[in-house]
């Protein structure tokens, strides 16, 4: 067979791309576990940010779980607020448990503040604990913005209605824009904020501007992004749906309980 021969260059393309296919699947498959361990960590750092537990966003992994210490970790049936003594926190995996139809729950229009149509009956809750009291609760919270949908935690205070801090690990919103949900400074404005009105539903809005000082409501109100209206209000949306009846509501109930 001549070197040059069509023959000889077709089985030569095909041997290399074997191999090559072999040898990214076997990267792929060796490198999972570092994947998924660096994704565990990445929730577990974000968690830390938004609930104070930790400054610096460019800790080590040993800073990481040495704060992570803190956090007890359930799962919770959202309809009962009740522990899903059943489904261990550290293997339940909430996006998947989304996808599973034993598992989610459609989601009533007029209620989909978040606008996720969708979620999984249950989801893990993360309690701070120092010295057998509890500090605050930690809540996964995801919600569309504009591009895309964004991935978060909410923190409370133990009277479950005083905001201790939010931050978002996973969005596609514009950088400069939408994006601007990570600028510590934004971030900063949420702390203290509250969430309940009188009427016991979430009141908490990120407004279109700035907060005005002296509203007599200025305690549920946050600065909005300039120049980002969706993502803002995509922000307000979904704050108020995973902290309402459809979502964290009567696990927070059963906690207001339990602290008073």
């Amino acid at each position: 067979m001549q070197n040059d021969s069509v023959s000889k260059t077709i089985i030569v393309a095909a041997v290399l791309c074997v191999a090559c296919s072999v040898l990214v699947s076997g990267s792929a498959v060796s490198l999972r576990p570092l994947q998924e361990k660096n994704k565990a960590l990445d929730i577990k750092k974000n968690l830390l940010l938004a609930s104070g537990l930790l400054k610096n966003s460019s800790a080590s992994e040993g800073e990481i779980l040495e704060a992570y210490k803190k956090v007890q970790a359930e799962v919770i049936d959202l309809e009962t607020g009740q522990i899903a003594e059943n489904i261990k926190a550290e293997s339940f995996d909430q996006k998947k448990a989304r996808k599973n139809p034993e598992m989610n729950k459609d989601i009533k229009k007029e209620n989909d503040l978040a606008g996720i149509k969708m979620r999984s009956k249950y989801s893990v809750a993360y309690k701070v604990v120092e010295g057998g009291e509890l500090k605050m609760v930690v809540l996964p919270v995801n919600g569309k913005g504009l591009w895309s949908t964004l991935y978060g935690f909410v923190a409370l205070a133990p009277d479950m209605n005083t905001i201790k801090g939010i931050g978002f690990y996973q969005h596609g919103e514009t950088p400069g824009l939408g994006g601007e949900i990570d600028n510590p400074n934004w971030k900063a404005q949420w702390e203290g904020k509250k969430v309940y009105g009188d009427e016991g539903r979430p009141k908490i809005e990120v407004l279109k501007g700035a907060v005005n000082p002296n509203d007599s409501a200025v305690e549920y109100k946050v600065d909005g992004l300039s120049g980002a209206t969706i993502t803002s209000n995509g922000v307000t949306g979904l704050v108020r749906y995973w902290l309402g009846q459809d979502g964290f509501g009567p696990y927070i109930e059963r906690l207001k309980k339990n602290v008073n």
